[in-house]
C-alpha cells in the first residue's frame, strides 16, 4: 500500500507543481498587470469630428479618414535666408542694408516676430513682412553679398474627412483601435504623418493570413527585447519627433526631455494623436511597447491642431535642433520636389551636424519613381513598408530616383524596410492604436537606431553614414523582391547590433556589387543581357563615408578584369562626386561590351577599386587623414549582338517632369493628381511596357542625348512618348536622314490645347505668379516640327472615351487627333467625347469619325515607317485603365517587320487621311516659359531661341588593370562590411527565457498585450519590460521560485510523513488454481514471478 500511495503522490507532484505556477502567475497581474483584454485599447479620432458610426451588429468603426491638402502663399511675407548664421542685430542690419538700395524709396517692411525657443539664438533666415513687393526689390534684396535666396512664406492646410471604407469588414478582435488613411498627392511637399493610405498586402488573401495580421508588439517582434536584458534602452540618445506634439502626463513616457511648440497655438498638447503615436513607436515604457523608452524624447509641435504648419516653423525647428545636438530625427512630411533648395539644403546641415534622420518613402505605391524627399536623399535613411508577412506593402512607394534623369540614372531606394501596416502605438491620451503607412514605418526604423546607438560605447563612431551602413549591412533580403521595392531588405535589429559594436570608420558601397545576372533583386538590370553595340548600361551607385562628413576619392577608381572570367571582354567608365559631403556621394559606372566579344555569349567579371579618404579627427593620426579601400564586383551576362529589328531605342531625353516646371498630367480626370513627376521613364511609370517588350523579345534601351548622338542602323525602331521638350534643328534634320535609311519611328502623344492650358493653372509659390503648364500632355507643336516634312500633324482636339479596336476594348484618356496624313497612309478613327469642350464650358458633345491612329511607309527606297498614335495613358501606369500592349506589339510588327495588321488595314474604322484644313495647327503658348527647364531653348530678346548643340558625351574607358584570379560566385554574401563575419560575433550570453515584469506605478492602468503566435521569436510567456525596472524585477523571481519550491517539499515530506505512521497490513494469501498445482507437480519447476 506504501508504494502504491508513493506512486500516486509522485503523479501528483508535477500536478501540484503545474497549479502553483498558474496560481503564482494568477496573482502577477495583481501586482503587475491588468487582465488583458480589447478594452483597454482605445481608437483616437480627429478633434470636433462627429461620432463615428458602426456597421450593424459590430462595435467596430468601418470607416476611413481620408487627407487631404492644400497649401498658398501668406501675401506680403517673405523668408529671407542667408550665408550663414547671425544674430537678430546683424540679420536685421542686412535687410535694411539692402532695401536701403531699392529703387522704391516708400516701401514698407518689417521683421516678422518669431515667438519660439529658436530665437534666442543666431539663425540663418529671418521672416520679413514687405508690402506691395515689386520683383526689383525682391532682386535686390537677393543681390546682398550676405544674403542667399528670398522665398515666399508658405501656409499648409491639412483636411481630414471621414469616409465609408470599401473594405470588408474586419473582425472586432482583429482590427480594434485600428484606422486606415488615404491621401491625394499634394502640388508641394506634404505630411506623410496621416496619409498611410489602405494598406494592401500583395500576394493571395487567405485565413491564415488573417489570423497572423492581427496587430502585434513591433518593438519585440524585431527583438529589442534582447537588447533591452542586455541593459540598453536608449539611455543618453536625443531623439527629435517633428509632428503635432504630446500631452504632458501621457502615461506612456517617462523621459520626455523638452517639448516645443513652434506654431502659433499656445499649446504644447497633441490634438490629433499622430504625433504622440509616433513618439510611443520610438519610446514609449507600457502597454504598446517602444524601441528606446529610456531615451531623451524631443517633441517639436510644427503642426496646429487645425492641421496647418508654416515654412519659417520648419527652418526655425531645425536650427533648434542643431542647436540641441539631437541625435536622431523622425520627420513624417515629404514632397516630389526634391528641388526645394531651402528644404534640402537645411536637410543637409542637419546630418553635416550628425542628425541621424529617419523619412517615410512616402504612399504612392505600386507605381515605380514615386520616391518622396527627403527620403530620397543619400544622407537620410529612407524607409519603405511591409506587412507582418514580410510582403512589400502595396502603398510603399518604389524607386527609382529621378534626380539624375534623363542622362544618367536614378539610385537606389529604399534604404531599408520593416513594418508599417498595423502597427501599434500609443493613443492620444492612454492606451494603443493601430495604424498602417510608411509613416509608420518611418519611426520603427528611428527607434531602432535610437536604440542601437545607445548600444555603442564610443558615440563618436554613431554618425548618419555609419549607421546607414550598420543597417543596410545587417537586412534581411526578403526574397522574390527587388532593389526598387525593399531597398537591402528587411531591417535586423541584433545584426545591425553585432554590426555596430565591431564596427570601425571606413567607406562602403550601395549597393555594394553589380550582378546584371540575379534575378528579381538585381530587376531591371537582370532583364536584359547587354551585347556589342547597345547604349551603356550605367549603375548609380552611393558612397557611404563613414569615416567623417567630408571626403575625397584618392586618384582615379581601378577597373580590374579577372582574366579567368572573361572579364576583358567588358568596357568600364567611372565617374563620381569630386567631394563626397555630407556623408555621402556617388559613382556612376558606366559598362559596355569590347568589340571581341561582339559574337560571344557568356558571363564576365570585374572589380572596381576605390580609395576613400576623410580628414581625420584625430590630428595625431598619420598624414591627418582616413583612408578605406573598397571593391565593387561586377557580373554581367553578354550576349551576340541582336538584329536590327529586334531592337527598340526610347527617346529619354526630350521627356520633362516635374520639378522643376509645371508639367501636367497626361490624365486630365485625375484632378487629385495633377503634376507628372514619375519620370516618364522605362524603369518607373513605364514599367509594365517594358516587360511586355522584353517578353516579347525586343531589346529596349534609352537615349539620354540628342538625337544626333545615335547611330540609327543600330536600331529597329525609335520610340518617342509623351514627349514634353523641344528639338534641336539638327535632330530634326538627322532623324528625316535616319528613316530614309531605315529607321521606324512610333509617336505615342498626348493633349495640348491653349485654352484648356490656361484652364488648369495654378498659383505658384516661389514666383508668387499665376503658373500655366508649360506644355501640355505632349509638347504637340514641337512634334508636329519633327513630322511635318512627311505630311503628318497632330491638332488641338482633346477627346476621351470608350471604344473597341481589334475585338480589344480600349480607352482615350485626354488624347489629341491627327490632323493631316498623307493619303496613302492607313488612319483609324473612332467616335469620342470632345472632352476640351466640357473642361471649357461644362458641356458634353460626342465627336464622330476622330483619327487616333495612322500607319505610314516612306517612300524612299529602303526607307522606314511611321506610325503615331494620339494617346499615351494606355501604356502608362500612373493612371492607365485599360492597356495597349497589343497595339504596340502590332505598331512594332509594322515598323520593325513591314507587316501591315490584318486588323487595321482592313479595320471597318478605317477612314480617309484629314487633309489638315479643317482647322488651324496647334500653336505654343504665348509667354510659356519652358525655355527656363529646356535643354533646348534658351532665353532671347524676343522669342526663346535654340541652343547651340552639345556635344555627345563620350565615356572615358577606364585602362583596364588585369588579375589572374578566380572570381567570387556569389557577390551577395561575399560583401560582409568591415569584413566582419557575424557568424562569430556572438551576443552576450542573455538569458532570453527569463521572465521579467515590473510592477504598475499607484494609479497607473497596466492592460498589456502578449503577442501569440509568433514563430519567428524566443519570448517569455510574461511581458519583458525594458528600462531600470528589470533589476527589481529580477530580484522577485526568486523569491516566488523559493516559495513555490518549499511549498511542493511540505507537500511532498507531509505525504510521506503520513504514508509512514500508519500500520502494515500483511496482503490476503491468494489461493493458487487446482489446474496450476497440477501442472508444477509434472513439470517440478515453479512459475517464474
Amino acid at each position: 500500500m506504501l508504494c502504491n500511495t508513493l506512486k500516486v503522490n509522485m503523479l501528483l507532484v508535477p500536478v501540484w507543481a503545474s497549479m502553483l505556477l498558474g496560481l503564482l502567475l494568477g496573482f502577477l497581474p495583481v501586482v503587475g498587470m491588468e487582465p488583458m483584454g480589447e478594452g483597454r485599447s482605445v481608437p483616437e479620432h480627429a478633434p470636433n469630428s462627429d461620432p463615428v458610426p458602426s456597421s450593424p451588429g459590430s462595435n467596430c468603426s468601418q470607416l476611413t479618414l481620408k487627407l487631404e491638402f492644400s497649401s498658398k502663399v501668406v501675401e506680403h511675407e517673405y523668408i529671407v535666408g542667408f550665408t550663414g548664421y547671425f544674430s537678430a542685430k546683424a540679420r536685421r542690419l542686412y535687410i535694411s542694408s539692402a532695401l536701403r538700395n531699392t529703387k522704391d524709396g516708400a516701401l514698407e517692411w518689417h521683421i516678422v516676430p518669431r515667438e519660439n525657443p529658436a530665437s534666442d539664438f543666431p539663425s540663418d533666415f529671418e521672416l520679413v513682412h514687405i508690402r506691395q513687393a515689386s520683383p526689383s526689390s525682391l532682386l535686390t534684396l537677393e543681390d546682398h553679398p550676405y544674403i542667399k535666396r528670398v522665398t515666399p512664406q508658405r501656409k499648409v492646410f491639412r483636411t481630414l474627412k471621414y469616409i465609408p471604407s470599401s473594405e470588408p469588414a474586419a473582425p472586432c478582435n482583429a482590427t480594434r483601435g485600428t484606422q486606415s488613411w488615404q491621401s491625394s498627392r499634394p502640388f508641394r511637399r506634404s505630411s506623410l504623418s496621416l496619409g498611410s493610405g489602405f494598406w494592401h498586402a500583395t500576394g493571395r488573401h487567405s485565413s491564415r493570413r488573417l489570423l497572423r495580421a492581427i496587430p502585434r508588439q513591433v518593438a519585440q517582434i524585431l527583438q529589442a527585447d534582447v537588447l533591452w536584458q542586455m541593459g540598453h534602452t536608449g539611455s543618453g540618445v536625443k531623439v527629435a519627433v517633428f509632428d503635432t506634439g504630446l500631452s504632458e502626463k501621457h502615461p506612456h513616457f517617462k523621459n520626455v526631455k523638452e517639448r516645443t511648440n513652434w506654431t502659433n497655438e499656445k499649446t504644447l498638447d497633441d490634438g490629433l494623436g499622430h504625433g504622440t503615436f509616433v513618439a510611443g513607436v520610438i519610446a514609449s515604457m507600457r502597454e504598446c511597447q517602444g524601441f528606446a523608452p529610456d531615451s531623451e524624447l524631443h517633441i517639436f509641435r510644427v503642426f496646429t491642431n487645425n492641421q496647418v504648419s508654416y515654412t519659417s516653423w520648419f527652418l526655425d525647428a531645425f536650427n533648434y535642433a542643431i542647436l540641441k545636438k539631437i541625435d536622431v530625427l523622425n520627420l513624417s512630411i515629404g514632397g516630389p520636389d526634391f528641388m526645394d533648395h531651402p528644404f534640402v539644403d537645411k536637410v543637409w546641415e542637419l546630418t553635416a551636424n550628425r542628425v541621424i534622420m529617419v523619412s517615410a518613402i512616402g504612399n504612392d505605391g505600386p507605381l515605380y519613381g514615386t520616391l518622396n524627399n527627403p527620403a530620397d536623399q543619400m544622407d537620410v535613411i529612407g524607409v519603405g513598408g511591409i506587412d507582418f508577412e514580410d510582403n512589400i506593402a502595396r502603398f510603399s512607394s518604389r524607386g527609382m530616383t529621378t534626380w539624375e534623369l534623363p542622362g544618367g540614372y536614378g539610385r537606389v531606394k529604399p534604404d531599408i524596410v520593416t513594418y508599417g501596416s498595423g502597427v501599434r502605438g500609443s493613443g492620444m491620451k492612454e492606451g494603443c492604436r493601430s495604424l498602417s503607412g510608411t509613416s509608420v514605418a518611418s519611426p520603427v526604423v528611428a527607434g531602432a537606431v535610437t536604440l542601437l546607438a545607445s548600444t555603442v560605447l564610443n558615440r563618436e563612431l554613431v554618425n548618419p553614414a555609419s549607421m546607414k551602413q550598420a543597417l543596410i549591412a545587417s537586412a534581411r533580403r526578403l526574397p522574390g523582391v527587388n532593389m526598387f521595392e525593399q531597398g537591402h531588405g528587411k531591417l535586423d535589429l541584433i545584426r545591425a547590433y553585432q554590426i555596430l559594436n565591431s564596427y570601425r570608420p571606413q567607406a562602403s558601397l550601395s549597393p555594394s556589387y553589380i550582378d546584371l545576372t540575379e534575378c528579381p533583386y538585381m530587376w531591371p538590370y537582370c532583364s536584359q543581357p547587354i551585347y556589342y553595340g547597345g547604349m551603356p548600361t550605367i549603375v548609380n551607385v552611393t558612397i557611404l563615408n563613414g569615416m567623417g562628413v567630408t571626403g575625397r576619392i584618392i586618384d582615379k577608381p581601378i577597373w580590374q578584369p579577372y582574366l579567368p572570367q572573361n572579364g576583358d571582354h567588358i568596357d568600364v567608365a567611372v565617374s563620381y562626386s569630386p567631394v563626397l559631403w555630407p556623408w555621402a556621394g556617388y559613382l556612376a559606372v558606366s559598362i559596355s561590351v569590347a568589340k571581341k566579344a561582339a559574337s560571344w555569349e557568356g558571363i564576365a567579371q570585374g572589380h572596381v577599386m576605390v580609395t576613400v579618404a576623410s580628414p581625420a579627427e584625430n590630428d595625431s593620426e598619420v598624414g591627418g587623414e582616413l583612408t578605406s579601400t573598397v571593391k565593387l564586383p561586377i557580373k554581367v551576362k553578354i550576349v551576340p549582338t541582336p538584329p536590327r529589328s529586334k531592337r527598340v531605342l526610347w527617346d529619354q531625353y526630350h521627356n520633362l517632369r516635374y520639378p522643376p516646371g509645371y508639367f501636367p498630367r497626361d490624365n486630365l480626370r485625375m484632378k487629385n493628381d495633377p503634376l507628372d513627376w514619375n519620370g516618364d521613364h522605362i524603369h518607373t511609370n513605364f514599367r509594365d511596357m517594358y516587360q511586355h517588350l522584353r517578353s516579347m523579345g525586343y531589346f529596349v534601351e534609352v537615349l539620354g542625348a540628342p538625337i544626333t548622338c545615335f547611330d540609327a542602323s543600330q536600331y529597329g525602331t525609335l520610340l518617342m512618348v509623351d514627349s514634353e521638350e523641344e528639338y534641336f534643328p539638327e535632330e530634326i534634320t538627322k532623324l528625316r536622314r535616319d528613316i530614309d535609311n531605315g529607321l521606324s519611328l512610333i509617336i505615342f502623344s498626348d493633349w495640348y490645347n491653349t485654352s484648356v492650358m490656361r484652364k488648369v493653372k495654378f498659383y505658384d509659390e516661389n514666383t508668387r505668379q499665376w503658373w500655366m503648364p508649360d506644355t501640355g500632355g505632349a509638347n504637340v507643336p514641337a512634334l508636329n516640327d519633327l513630322i511635318s516634312v512627311w505630311g503628318m500633324a497632330f491638332s488641338d482636339g482633346l477627346y476621351e472615351g470608350d471604344f473597341t479596336l481589334a475585338d480589344h476594348d480600349m480607352y482615350y484618356a485626354s488624347g489629341c487627333s491627327i490632323a493631316r496624313f498623307p493619303e496613302d497612309g492607313i488612319v483609324i478613327a473612332k467616335n469620342l467625347k470632345d472632352q476640351g469642350l466640357e473642361v471649357l464650358k461644362q458641356e458634353t458633345a460626342v465627336v464622330e469619325g476622330v483619327p487616333i491612329l495612322g500607319l505610314y511607309q516612306t517612300p524612299s527606297d529602303g526607307g522606314g515607317r511611321i506610325a503615331l498614335y494620339g494617346d499615351s495613358n494606355c501604356i502608362d501606369d500612373s493612371h492607365r485603365q485599360k492597356d495597349c500592349f497589343w497595339l504596340l506589339d502590332a505598331l512594332l510588327q509594322y515598323t520593325s517587320y513591314s507587316m501591315t495588321p490584318p486588323s487595321l488595314s482592313h479595320s471597318h474604322s478605317r477612314v480617309a487621311p484629314p487633309a489638315g484644313t479643317e482647322r488651324p495647327l496647334p500653336q505654343r503658348l504665348e509667354g510659356n516659359h519652358l525655355y527656363r527647364y529646356s535643354k533646348v531653348l534658351e532665353a532671347h530678346l524676343g522669342d526663346p531661341k535654340p541652343r547651340p548643340l552639345p556635344a555627345c558625351p563620350h565615356l572615358s574607358w577606364a585602362k583596364p588593370q588585369p588579375v589572374n584570379e578566380t572570381a567570387p560566385s556569389n557577390l551577395w554574401k561575399h560583401q560582409k562590411l568591415l569584413s566582419v563575419d557575424l557568424d562569430k560575433v556572438a551576443l552576450p550570453n542573455v538569458r532570453a527565457y527569463r521572465p521579467q515584469v515590473r510592477p504598475l506605478s499607484p494609479g497607473e492602468s497596466g492592460a498589456w498585450d502578449i503577442p501569440g503566435g509568433n514563430a519567428w521569436l524566443t519570448v517569455t510567456t510574461v511581458r519583458i519590460m525594458p528600462g531600470h525596472y528589470n533589476q527589481e524585477v529580477g530580484q522577485t523571481i526568486p523569491v516566488f521560485a523559493f516559495l513555490g519550491a518549499m511549498v511542493v517539499l511540505s507537500f511532498f515530506v507531509v505525504q510521506l510523513t503520513k504514508a509512514k505512521s500508519k500500520p502494515k497490513r500483511r496482503k490476503p494469501r491468494i489461493k493458487r488454481p487446482t489446474y496450476l498445482q497440477q501442472q508444477q507437480t509434472a513439470t517440478g519447476k515453479n512459475p517464474g514471478v
